[in-house]
């Protein structure tokens, strides 16, 4: 059984940054494909950024490219998502996502998920 823990959510004004961790519980974390989706209040969940494990390509939502940066530790067994120049738009519960098949952008994909911390942007 996989499992994944995020931290790091919390409020914040806009403008200012965040920086999301999520630890997964399993010694072949590298070879996990892994992402973070948003879901704000009465919104359906939105895909955020995605990061491949066998070569760390990344891919984005066009409304975070620029400002969010998805990457990995290997090591820690981390995945991160550092967020700058956050707008109110940005505040959902943020999760993140594990897979052993390929990047994507389809939460139906992801088998693992973590319980999700919550961002709140403040204007």
């Amino acid at each position: 059984q996989v499992q994944l823990a995020e931290s790091g959510g919390g409020l914040v004004q806009a403008g200012g940054s965040l920086r999301l961790d999520c630890l997964v519980s399993r010694r072949t974390f590298g070879l996990y494909s892994m992402a973070w989706f948003r879901q704000a209040p009465g919104k359906d969940s939105e895909f955020v950024a995605a990061i491949r494990g066998s070569d760390d390509r990344t891919s984005y939502a066009d409304s975070v490219r620029g400002r969010f940066t998805i990457s990995r530790d290997d090591a820690k067994n981390t995945v991160y998502l550092q967020m700058i120049n956050l707008k109110p738009e940005d505040t959902a519960v943020y999760s993140c996502a594990a897979t052993l098949g390929k990047m994507t952008m389809n939460r139906n994909e992801y088998v693992y998920w973590g319980p999700g911390t919550q961002v709140t942007v403040s204007s």
